[in-house]
């Protein structure tokens, strides 16, 4: 049997959602499986509909740790048929006390603390007492060597994701009439958050608009820089150009990602926050899409450079321009898509899943 600890799962969305997801589902067809997931309303109808066991843990943040390290650990005692522990976050497993096998997940923003500091300490007490350290990228694994972390524990197991299936006609209609008909389509589906750059994009956009006047950007999230970029928009004068969209359904998303011609998310380093990977680029590109993402991170796992997109420095604006550019020229973003979309295979739960099997 195989214990799941996690503050992050369905129907709460978002990515580490969706990673924790695939990896509880795509385990549970191997073993028996129960998960212990923090509370989230309406979990119920989701909790029927799964076929394992899932445990959920109410309250305030502080208390909710205690409590759930509490129910955890006397769990451990009652069952001795527990093989394996695995974590989508070193706070997950701090207060667990056992013996048994222990995974532990990490992707860089929650390990990037300065060396020698207090969390820093506190991350290495608990990563480098685990038998399995999963980075999820390249990048992820580097920066937790350097951080301090045993570097024979660590493995390098990216994200995986689901096939996706046929988008109905409605949808693919509906996102027609959003592009407005408009030929160079760019979209980001996002947080709207200072690392993912969507700032630069759009100022970059304000120059491509002059080469391509048919060019539009689709950006699907919400955060806290909304408001700031709406006003950028408007102070460039691109409300033709940018369209905003939030709480919508995924198969609109989805539409609305298949029929775009770039996923742009030339993300930074923004304080102590990093893309540790990007399951977004191997999401679009699952609909032939091509990408481009920053350096700074992991995206370079996810897109492989000048075959299924590109890789620039997100700092730089006129590399984010180039970019763009470059793939619109003689439909580059064509043959990059084809690349794409046969690459996006290796992202497959069905593949994931066999990483997985040999730490377990």
């Amino acid at each position: 049997m195989y214990l799941i600890v996690t503050r992050t799962f369905p129907p709460e969305l978002g990515g580490m959602q969706n990673l924790m997801w695939g990896l509880a589902r795509s385990l549970s067809k191997l073993n028996l499986i129960k998960v212990f997931a923090d509370y989230h309303e309406n979990h119920e109808e989701f909790d029927r509909s799964v076929s394992f066991s899932i445990e959920r843990v109410s309250g305030m943040k502080l208390i909710r740790k205690f409590r759930k390290s509490y129910m955890i650990n006397d769990y451990l005692e009652q069952n001795n048929k527990v093989k394996c522990i695995i974590a989508d976050h070193w706070k997950s497993l701090e207060l667990i006390k056992t013996k048994k096998k222990k995974i532990c997940l990490i992707h860089s923003k929650e390990i990037n603390h300065p060396k020698g500091s207090s969390l820093n300490r506190k991350v290495l007490s608990v990563l480098n007492n685990v038998d399995h350290i999963v980075a999820n990228s390249n990048y992820t694994k580097n920066l937790a060597i350097d951080l301090g972390v045993e570097e024979k524990k660590i493995v390098i197991i990216n994200p995986g994701v689901d096939p996706v299936g046929e988008i109905q006609q409605k949808f693919l209609d509906e996102a027609e009439n959003i592009l407005k008909g408009k030929k160079k389509r760019l979209i980001t589906v996002s947080r709207f958050e200072k690392r993912k750059n969507h700032e630069k994009v759009i100022m970059a956009l304000r120059n491509l608009k002059e080469i391509y006047p048919d060019i539009t950007y689709t950006c699907i999230g919400y955060g806290d820089e909304e408001e700031k970029l709406k006003k950028l928009v408007i102070e460039l004068k691109l409300k033709d150009q940018v369209t905003f969209l939030k709480d919508i359904p995924s198969d609109l998303k989805n539409a609305l990602v298949s029929k775009s011609d770039i996923f742009v998310m030339p993300s930074i380093i923004y304080k102590k926050s990093v893309e540790g990977f990007g399951i977004a680029y191997v999401e679009a590109a699952q609909y032939g899409i091509p990408s481009i993402g920053g350096q700074d991170g992991g995206a370079s796992d996810a897109i492989i450079h000048e075959k299924t997109g590109l890789i620039c420095d997100g700092t730089k604006l006129e590399d984010i321009y180039s970019s763009i550019d470059s793939l619109f020229k003689d439909n580059k973003y064509l043959e990059y898509g084809k690349e794409a979309k046969i690459n996006a295979e290796n992202f497959l739960w069905n593949r994931i899943i066999e990483n997985y099997k040999r730490i377990l």
